[in-house]
C-alpha cells in the first residue's frame, strides 16, 4: 500500500486477521513518537492511557468513542518492543476481541514520518468492525499532531465504514 493512501486494508489468513495502515504523516518523529507514547497527549486523541515506557512494562488504556460501556473499551498487556522512536508493541487484551498485538512503526522521511500502524491476531469478524475504528483513531492523531479540531469518532466511523464493506 503506497504511504499516500488514507485507508488500512485487512489480510485474511483463515479465520483470522491482521489490520494494516500505513500513512505519511507530517510531523517530526520525535513529535509522532511522543502522540502515541506520552500518556497525556495519547489521551487527548485516543482515551485515558497509562504505560510504563519500556520493555515489560504495562500498558492499560480505555479508549474514548466507541458507545459501549468503559468495560469493553479497556485494554491491557505488556509492552514488547520499546525503541524510542521508531517501534512501538504493545499486548492488546480486552474482553470484546481477546489477546491481540498492536505495533506502531516509525520510519523519518524528511520532515514527514511514515506511520505503519499493525494489529495482528484478530478474528476477521472483528476486524472488520475494528478497521473503521482504528482508520477514525488514525485521523484524530493526525489532527492532534496539526493541532486542529478532533474528529468526533463515531461520526468519523460511521463516515469511513462503507470503505470497508
Amino acid at each position: 500500500m503506497p504511504p499516500t493512501s488514507r485507508h488500512g486494508t485487512i489480510h485474511r489468513i483463515g479465520e483470522h486477521a491482521t489490520i494494516t495502515f500505513e500513512r505519511r504523516l507530517p510531523y517530526p518523529i520525535a513529535a509522532v513518537w511522543a502522540a502515541i507514547t506520552d500518556p497525556s497527549q495519547r489521551q487527548l486523541w485516543f482515551g485515558k492511557t497509562a504505560l510504563e515506557p519500556r520493555v515489560g512494562g504495562m500498558i492499560e488504556m480505555t479508549a474514548d468513542g466507541p458507545p459501549a460501556p468503559p468495560e469493553m473499551r479497556k485494554m491491557t498487556g505488556r509492552i514488547r518492543v520499546w525503541d524510542p522512536p521508531h517501534v512501538f508493541e504493545h499486548e492488546w487484551k480486552q474482553t470484546v476481541v481477546g489477546d491481540t498485538v498492536v505495533r506502531y512503526e516509525l520510519t523519518e522521511d524528511g520532515e514527514a514520518t511514515i506511520l505503519r500502524f499493525t494489529h495482528l491476531g484478530l478474528k476477521a469478524s472483528h476486524a472488520e468492525g475494528y478497521i473503521p475504528g482504528q482508520h477514525a483513531y488514525l485521523d484524530r492523531l493526525e489532527a492532534h499532531l496539526g493541532g486542529a479540531g478532533l474528529p468526533v469518532w463515531t461520526e468519523r466511523y460511521a463516515e469511513v465504514k462503507s470503505a470497508y464493506v
